[in-house]
């Protein structure tokens, strides 16, 4: 079965993660906007999610981990949590 590695930050605006994408194009680290910014348990860890399979994430967090391009900060994205800035780092 299908794997991957990923990460994100969770925010409630659209407008908080178009900020952060910014944040993060302008080459702040991912891991410290996460832990200061995110509303996910996963936040306290640099938002790091762990390895994950096909099944286990929302619908749309799990189209952007296992369809998108690889090391790119992909979002913002809605779900039913608030809005999604996501980072694949591989997938089997």
């Amino acid at each position: 079965m299908a794997k991957a590695m990923a990460r994100h930050i969770l925010v409630k605006t659209e407008a908080e993660a178009a900020a952060l994408k910014k944040r993060l194009a302008a080459g702040e680290a991912f891991d410290v906007l996460a832990r200061k910014y995110s509303t996910c348990p996963s936040g306290k860890r640099g938002g790091d999610l762990g390895e994950v399979r096909p099944g286990q994430m929302v619908r749309v967090i799990d189209q952007i981990i296992f369809k998108k391009a690889l090391r790119e900060v992909h979002g913002p994205v809605k779900s039913q949590f608030g809005y999604h800035l996501v980072q694949v780092f591989y997938r089997d």
